[in-house]
């Protein structure tokens, strides 16, 4: 029903920027809070930053004040420009989605993942 569509991942140097987009297509209603997860090899999945349809963040706190996620309503689309780029950042990142749909009269929410794209930081 919802495709995330994930691009910007890459190879960059130690102290580096990227930037990463997602765009969500399908049966949209409205989306809610949208967000960027990554997973490191061996590693459980975390949450790097998400953001609110008002625009109220959250970010880990392993990247403050190094990430900034925001995102464009109008095209349902998220970004997560990555600075100050660490080796340590190095995982899968994934874009999610809380999407809500309509059918007729009734409302009803669900979650949604992108396919992830790999982002490498050397040393």
């Amino acid at each position: 029903q919802v495709q995330l569509v994930e691009s910007g991942g890459g190879l960059v140097q130690a102290g580096g920027s990227l930037r990463l987009s997602c765009a969500a297509s399908g049966s949209i209603f409205s989306i809610n809070a949208m967000g960027w997860y990554r997973q490191a090899p061996g590693k459980q999945r975390e949450l790097v930053a998400a953001i609110t349809s008002g625009g109220s963040t959250n970010y880990a706190d392993s990247v403050k004040g190094r990430f900034t996620i925001s995102r464009d309503n109008a095209k349902n689309t998220v970004y997560l420009q990555m600075d100050s780029l660490k080796p340590e950042d190095t995982a899968v990142y994934y874009c999610n989605a809380g999407v809500t749909h309509r059918s007729g009269t009734t409302y009803y929410s669900s979650g949604y993942w992108g396919q992830g794209t790999q982002v490498t930081v050397s040393s």
